[in-house]
């Protein structure tokens, strides 16, 4: 019976190392989590701040565009209204057209 406490004493000091590294594990964990915590709020707001900064720089040039979407579709609008109005002046045009041809060459 005397090798039972000596191997009960080298598995209590084999668990008590283990548990040992494991708890430094876990503190290791735990300070780098904390380190880790701590750069992300940094890193977005540097994000942020950058994200800031190119829409001011691109704003103006959006704003342009947009000018220059809603003039386009302006010219497109008037360039069809005249088509169907030139259109119009020559359907009505050739009615009065074909009569003084017709007139002119006098046929009935």
């Amino acid at each position: 019976m005397t090798g039972r406490p000596t191997e009960s004493r080298a598995v209590i000091h084999k668990r008590l190392d283990e548990q040992a590294k494991q708890i430094h594990l876990l503190d290791m964990t735990v300070t780098v989590s904390s380190n880790v915590d701590g750069q992300i709020p940094e890193e977005i707001k540097t994000l942020k701040d950058t994200v800031e900064k190119n829409h001011e720089a691109v704003a103006p040039t959006l704003e342009e565009w947009k000018k220059m979407k809603i003039l386009g579709y302006g010219i497109s609008g008037l360039i069809a209204f005249a088509g169907l109005t030139i259109g119009g002046i020559i359907a009505y045009a050739s009615d009065g057209a074909v009569a003084a041809l017709r007139h002119w060459l006098k046929i009935n």
